[in-house]
């Protein structure tokens, strides 16, 4: 079993910052994946990035590739999303989750934390 943490959402005007963590404990092998997902009311889950934890490998979205940057730090199995310069369309309930290497499918889902952007 993994458990996946998130923190770090709030209320943030556009064009701000703000960091969300995501801590990572249990079972996770070395070729392991965490991604960003966010979801907001109407609207299907939407992927952010995801970085592999042992090669610190990434993957963005289109929407937020400029804007965003998602990072390790080893020692605190901690996932972070930076998000800068952010928008009214980022408001949105974000998780992350975790998956093996090679797995398509994302097991374990965090409980999710609310970003708010305000115009």
């Amino acid at each position: 079993q993994v458990q996946l943490v998130e923190s770090g959402g709030g209320l943030v005007q556009a064009g701000g910052s703000l960091r969300l963590s995501c801590e990572v404990s249990g079972r996770t092998a070395s070729a392991y994946w965490v991604g960003w997902f966010r979801r907001t009311p109407g609207k299907e889950r939407e992927f952010i990035s995801s970085i592999k934890l042992n090669s610190g490998i990434t993957n963005y979205s289109d929407a937020v590739k400029d804007r965003f940057t998602i990072s390790r730090e080893k020692v605190k199995n901690t996932v972070y999303l930076q998000m800068n310069r952010v928008e009214p369309e980022d408001t949105a309930t974000y998780y992350c989750a975790g998956r093996l290497a090679g797995n398509p499918r994302y097991d374990f889902w965090g409980q999710g934390t609310q970003v708010t952007v305000s115009p």
